[in-house]
This record gives structure tokens, C-alpha cells and sequence, in this order.
């Protein structure tokens, strides 16, 4: 019997060693933290034999195949020590696929992922498709394919799974952007961290689609210099596309395989200049996958976006509150100010990874009068808005954070919470910041 060891017992780890076990192979899961109990019972149930709080080597590089959470870095001395050995290191993502009949819909971007999956599962659904969504959102792929094997997935997607992968092949790949992200996983190189969003396409052949924004000058700029064996359909706000699907003047307009498709912007539920990109990245996806155009349109106006991903909250006193938690990078909060109309006081701040602020500066010049840092080490946000914002504090509680923007804003104002950084220091994660925003705000 061949043994897999699978690093981390989260969401993926587990669904992992339970298609693993189902599939016959000798399994052993290994964390280097606390197992949560939620986790633990499950792996029990299955009689599977795990440990917790270390990581034993003799187990783990005895496997024949790894599967490593997302999380765990290849520069951790025990993930090269398996490849010395020559043990294959995989993602979860890639384990599933090899036991799935399902057709997948992958969809990457350093923004706008969770939405545009949610958008699309949504379509799929809506229009009669037996379809499941899973990824970095909802089940662990692989727990789904053990439970029941769909005909349709739509996957969301990081870089670190595509990582992990090698045979892993999308029937539609979904490429929303590509800004700075995580460079610290890619040795600072942002060709590094590029390529390996671009391997979401690697293994498709011409009978494959890629679906992807060319308005993005590093994408189309990796496009011009690669080959790509699958159909590529490109989407835009900028310019007529005559094979794809273009938004001008407030109107969406498809046309593939001689099949045209409109919709006016303002009927859509979903709002701002973002979300028409992950609306067209959705409905081309759905049109290849011959769901009507009629359902799509009642899709796209019944959709309810996200939670924590510019997420009305309440308004008090005139004064509208945006839960945007799920902000976690300048990119996003990019999104997040270009969307806002009104005079802004923005919550922003956390673990900063290393971010560069000054595409922001023209919205923050324009828009924001109060910036209130909520964070551990607000050194970076001070030196790169302390000159250009006269009201600007620091707190260390979200209860704090909500007070004094009570006291900043006037009526017809919004209060943005999007941090453009991660939630650790102060937060379990970005769920746990946006619940916290939303229960200080309810008390107002």
C-alpha cells in the first residue's frame, strides 16, 4: 500500500486524507500546530492517524507522495528534504483532480477571486448545472470529490496551490489580474510570482479556454511573449473586443462562437468598476458552458456579493458603514476607493507585507479626510499619508477603530474598513476583523 502524508489539518489537509484513505492509500497527517477539534473528529472518525504540535521525519519521508497545505513555503527544511529524496510534493488541489470526472472552471488573480467563483457557481447553479464550488471558498475540493463527485467545479484558485500541481488541468481558466502579492513566497521577484499564476493554463490543450483580462498590462505582456495552446477570450473596459466580451458606456457585450450577448451595468447587483470584470469573466465562462442568456441575466441581477468584500453594513446618522475586511492588499483597497463616492474615513492597517501605497495617493488626495490605522505597526501607513491627511491616528482595537470614525465623520461620509494588509496581529483572520466591524458598528 502506497503512503501519503498530508502537512497541515486544516479545511484541505483533511478533505485530502479522507479522499486518500477512500482511495486506498496509507495515509498520515502531520501538523507542526493544534489540530482544531472540529478537524480531529473527523480524522478519527475515519480511523486516520495523524499528529499534532510536530512534525515526526521518519513518517513524513517515508511517504511516497506529500500533499503540504498552501500555507507551508518550499523553504521549510522538511518539504526539501522530501524532494531530495525524490518524495512528490503536491497540492491538495492537484490530489483531487486526479480522482475527479468533474470539468473544472479555475479561477486565479491577485483580487476578485472569491467573488467572481461565487458569481460563477452562482450562474452554473441558477442554470440547472450540477455543479460544486470549492478551492479557497466553501468544502476542500477534495472532501467534495470523496463526498460526491460533481459534474462541474469551480474552483477558486491561489498561486501557492498552483504550486503544488503537475497534472492539474482546468477546461476553463480564469486569469482576473495580477498585481503585487505575497512576494515574499517568491523570493521578492515578481516574475516569479507571474509564472506561477500562469500555470493555471500550463496543461490545457485547444480544446481548453482561457479567459482573461487584457486590460492588464502584465498579463497581456505575458501573453504576447508565451505560447498558449488554448482558446484565449479576453475581457475589457477599455476597448472593443470582437471575439470576447467588452463593457462601453454602461453596457456588457459578448460575442463568441457567433453567440452575442448584452446587459446593461446598472441592472447588475453587484456595483463598481471591478465587479463589471469579474461579471464578464463569469458570464463568458457560462456561455461556453451553453447556459442560456436569459438565466444568466436574472443571475447577474439576483446575485448577493460576499460577505467582508464591500459589504454594506449600516447607516447611522447619515453616515454609510463598508465592511470591506476581505481588503488584504493595495490592489483591492484600490477597487474599494475607486468604488466610493463620498467623502471617505478609512480604516486601514494590520501586517503590512511589504506594500507600496502610492497608487493610492491620487484617491486619498481626492477622497479620504481621516485615516484611522488599526495595527500593531502603523509605521508605513503614517510615512505614506501622514503629509497628505490632516486627521490621522492609531488605534489597537476595532472598538476604538469605530469610535473615531463616529467622531470623523459627517452625514453623507463612509466609513471604509479595508485594511490593505493581513489580520494577525490584532485578528484571528479577516472573518474575525469584518464580525468585530460589524458588531461595533451595530452598537451605534
Amino acid at each position: 500500500m502506497k503512503k501519503l502524508v498530508i502537512l497541515g489539518g486544516g479545511e484541505s489537509g483533511v478533505g485530502a486524507a479522507i479522499l486518500g484513505k477512500k482511495e486506498g492509500w496509507d495515509v498520515f497527517l502531520s501538523d507542526k500546530s493544534k489540530v482544531a477539534d472540529r478537524y480531529a473528529n473527523v480524522l478519527n472518525q475515519h480511523n486516520i492517524r495523524w499528529e499534532e504540535n510536530k512534525h515526526t521525519e521518519s513518517e513524513i519521508l517515508s511517504a511516497d507522495s506529500i500533499i503540504k497545505s498552501p500555507g507551508i513555503p518550499d523553504k521549510v527544511e522538511i518539504i526539501k528534504k522530501a524532494k531530495e529524496k525524490g518524495i512528490e510534493v503536491i497540492s491538495e488541489i492537484e490530489f483531487a483532480y486526479r480522482y475527479t470526472k468533474g470539468k473544472i472552471i479555475a479561477i486565479t488573480g491577485s483580487n476578485g477571486k472569491t467573488t467572481t467563483t461565487s458569481l460563477l457557481y452562482h450562474i452554473l447553479k441558477e442554470g440547472g448545472l450540477n455543479v460544486g464550488v470549492a478551492g479557497n471558498i466553501g468544502k476542500s475540493f477534495a472532501q467534495m470529490v470523496t463526498e460526491n463527485d460533481k459534474e462541474y467545479y469551480v474552483l477558486e484558485i491561489s498561486s501557492f496551490q498552483l504550486d503544488g500541481i503537475t497534472s492539474f488541468k482546468p477546461h476553463i481558466a480564469i486569469l482576473l489580474n495580477i498585481t503585487p502579492d505575497h512576494l515574499d513566497r517568491y523570493d521578492y521577484k515578481m516574475e516569479n510570482y507571474i509564472a506561477s499564476k500562469f500555470r493555471i493554463i500550463e496543461n490545457q490543450t485547444e480544446n481548453d479556454y482561457f479567459i482573461y483580462n487584457i486590460d492588464d498590462p502584465i498579463i497581456s505582456q505575458w501573453i504576447e511573449n508565451h505560447d498558449i495552446k488554448s482558446q484565449k477570450i479576453p475581457f475589457s473596459t477599455e476597448k472593443e473586443i470582437i471575439k470576447g466580451i467588452y463593457s462601453l458606456k454602461d453596457k456588457i457585450q459578448m460575442n463568441i462562437d457567433n453567440q452575442t450577448f448584452e446587459i446593461e451595468v446598472n441592472e447588475m447587483s453587484l456595483k463598481g468598476k471591478h465587479n463589471v470584470k469579474n461579471s464578464m469573466a463569469a458570464s463568458v465562462a457560462s456561455r461556453l458552458l451553453k447556459v442560456r442568456k436569459e438565466s444568466i441575466r436574472e443571475s447577474l441581477k439576483g446575485f448577493v456579493g460576499e460577505p467582508h468584500r464591500l459589504e454594506f453594513v449600516k447607516t447611522v446618522e447619515g453616515i454609510t458603514y463598508i465592511n470591506d475586511s476581505k481588503a488584504t492588499n493595495v490592489n483591492s483597497v484600490f477597487f474599494a476607493l475607486d468604488t466610493m463616492k463620498t467623502p471617505i474615513v478609512w480604516i486601514v492597517g494590520g501586517v503590512d507585507k511589504g506594500n507600496d501605497y502610492s497608487p493610492l495617493l491620487p484617491y486619498v488626495h481626492e477622497k479620504v479626510k481621516a485615516i484611522i490605522c488599526l495595527g500593531k505597526d502603523n509605521r508605513v501607513i503614517l510615512n505614506s499619508f501622514g503629509n497628505i491627511v490632516e486627521q490621522i491616528v492609531e488605534t489597537q482595537s476595532m472598538a476604538d477603530a469605530v469610535a473615531f470614525a463616529k467622531r470623523f465623520a459627517n452625514s453623507g461620509d463612509t466609513v471604509l474598513l479595508a485594511p490593505a494588509c493581513a489580520s494577525f496581529d490584532l485578528f484571528q483572520n479577516y472573518e474575525d476583523r469584518g464580525n468585530q466591524f460589524r458588531k461595533e458598528v451595530e452598537k451605534l
